[in-house]
């Protein structure tokens, strides 16, 4: 489904990722952990059409998309939940789930849509009413995800969906990411809560100074020894 091929992205003189290759298959959990600075962040954001790549291609669907603009990214198939949220303060729930249907015409549908994000977060249904900056950390996290998936994703990027919230709320979030790929949305999941990340993960990525250096299933990066003491405190 995703196609990321000797992907470098510079910020002026600084390089950011270094000759990164990975992919994505179709129904797939596909995590990139590593340490704050590594890249993981500026991947996604180049993915989404955000930041332009010095070199490589990213293809989506078999099209390449390193020139597609990031609207039109969206519209194909491909949403992004950005690291902090992000959600708009001043409008409502409701209003900020309307947003990410924005692109949209098939009214009938996306009203269902809505009624599939309440059954997946009750709590905005009570909230939906309610300005948008007044919710906690983990209802925004979760109505940040809601927007995402009101866009209709065939790929959904989740950018360190775990940050910042209480213990309670990363389970919840892991268990809605499993349960969107469920129904058959695949995902793209950057955390740097490593354990949490490959326990739901198909497949994962290990990247360091911009670089993947490890690759294999979640299973397999779990048993790791170089990941167990470089991310798992062991």
């Amino acid at each position: 489904m995703l196609k990321v091929e000797n992907l470098s992205v510079h910020y002026g003189m600084i390089q950011a990722v270094r000759e990164v290759s990975f992919e994505v298959k179709q129904g797939e959990i596909v995590s990139l952990i590593g340490a704050n600075g590594a890249g993981k962040t500026t991947i996604l954001r180049t993915i989404s059409g955000l930041v332009r790549p010095s070199n490589g291609t990213i293809t989506f669907e078999g099209n390449e998309i390193n020139k597609t603009s990031p609207q039109k990214i969206v519209a194909d198939g491909l949403s992004q939940v950005p690291e902090g949220r992000h959600v708009f303060p001043g409008l409502t729930v409701q209003e900020n789930l309307e947003m990410g249907a924005f692109l949209r015409k098939d009214n009938e549908q996306i009203k269902a849509d809505f009624e599939g994000v309440f059954e997946k977060f009750p709590i905005l249904k009570e909230r939906r009413n309610q300005d948008s900056a007044t919710l906690s950390g983990g209802e925004q996290q979760m109505l940040a995800m809601g927007r995402a998936l009101m866009s209709k994703p065939k790929l959904l990027l989740l950018d360190e969906p775990s940050m910042g919230l209480a213990p309670i709320f990363i389970r919840e979030i892991f268990k809605t990411i499993q349960e969107i790929q469920a129904q058959g949305t695949t995902v793209l999941l950057i955390e740097q809560n490593a354990k949490m990340a490959l326990s739901i993960a198909d497949r994962g990525y290990v990247l360091e100074t911009g670089q993947i250096v490890l690759k294999g299933t979640g299973a397999e990066l779990l048993a790791s020894e170089e990941v167990k003491k470089a991310y798992l405190g062991g």
